[in-house]
């Protein structure tokens, strides 16, 4: 509240600075109009003014906002490793001070295993998104069969999540779809979008795979979803770091909001492009992945 305050504060004193200069400057030119030296300097003059505080007003706005993403993430973040963290060790209490039914302590176990593979993610993509910053970084390229990448995908948020066979569709082409590229960073790739779509979908995820060669130099990945969808002015902004969507708390979506800038700068470095595309809101999201062969 306090920096959405400070965000109003600054855009209306910087629109005030700036009708107080253009009327400053107006009242000058019409007392001088005959002075034509000092009507062209007062008009360049004029125009540094203005031009200094517009780059002023959007600076300032930018950095609050930046600030906002900033402190939203480490929000996000903190939540996605204490939260574990508590549960764990809850249960490990539980354990230790009380005698637990042999089935209710392989109970204990199978959600302590889960929380720790959530605090693995974070730690993961956290580190990932330290990684993709590395210009000077290199990939090492193979050729990669992508069905068989983008079904081991799909058998990794499977066991993840606990989901019957129903719940993610994968349809391929007859004819094998190669690549060359690195194929560790791309099962980042898809791990982060099927888990998106997982998590973005409800009670009930259906989740349409789709992989297809679409001509000569390039694959498509398609992944899409039954869940909340994006507004228009939403659609590229999921893709910049930190970006959370507005109406979803780290408590109500679990996330960093690093999982898409990861996607986009890996696919960036294999010189592919991705997409998203919704009608709206609960209209479901579209992923359009295409790798260059």
């Amino acid at each position: 509240m306090r920096r959405r305050k400070a965000t109003v504060f600054f855009i209306v004193f910087g629109v005030c600075l700036i009708l107080l200069a253009v009327a400053l400057n107006v009242s000058w030119i019409l007392l001088n109009i005959r002075e034509v030296a000092l009507l062209v300097f007062g008009i360049i003059f004029f125009a540094l003014i203005i031009t200094g505080l517009t780059l002023n007003t959007i600076f300032l706005v930018r950095e609050i906002r930046r600030n906002e993403q900033h402190d939203a993430f480490l929000n996000a973040v903190t939540h996605e490793l204490k939260t574990p963290i508590a549960s764990i060790k809850l249960y490990l209490e539980t354990l230790k001070t009380r005698d637990v039914p042999e089935e209710k302590r392989r109970e204990f176990y199978d959600v302590m295993i889960d929380d720790s593979n959530r605090l693995l993610n974070t730690v993961e993509q956290v580190l990932q998104a330290s990684r993709t910053r590395e210009k000077s970084r290199l990939l090492n390229l193979s050729e990669i069969e992508m069905g068989k990448l983008v079904e081991e995908s799909i058998r990794i948020i499977e066991t993840r999540y606990k989901l019957d066979e129903t719940a993610i569709k994968f349809v391929r082409p007859a004819e094998e779809a190669k690549i060359f590229g690195d194929a560790a960073e791309l099962q980042i790739v898809f791990n982060n979008l099927l888990d998106n779509a997982v998590k973005y979908s409800g009670g009930e995820p259906k989740i349409l795979v789709k992989l297809r060669n679409s001509d000569v130099n390039f694959v498509e990945v398609y992944v899409k979803d039954n869940g909340v969808g994006l507004e228009p002015s939403e659609v590229k902004r999921i893709f910049k770091r930190f970006y959370r969507v507005p109406g979803l708390s780290t408590q109500e979506k679990k996330g960093t909001g690093l999982g898409l800038p990861i996607v986009k700068s890996i696919i960036k470095k294999h010189k592919g492009r991705i997409r998203a595309e919704s009608k709206g809101a609960g209209k479901g999201t579209l992923f359009v992945v295409e790798l260059r062969k």
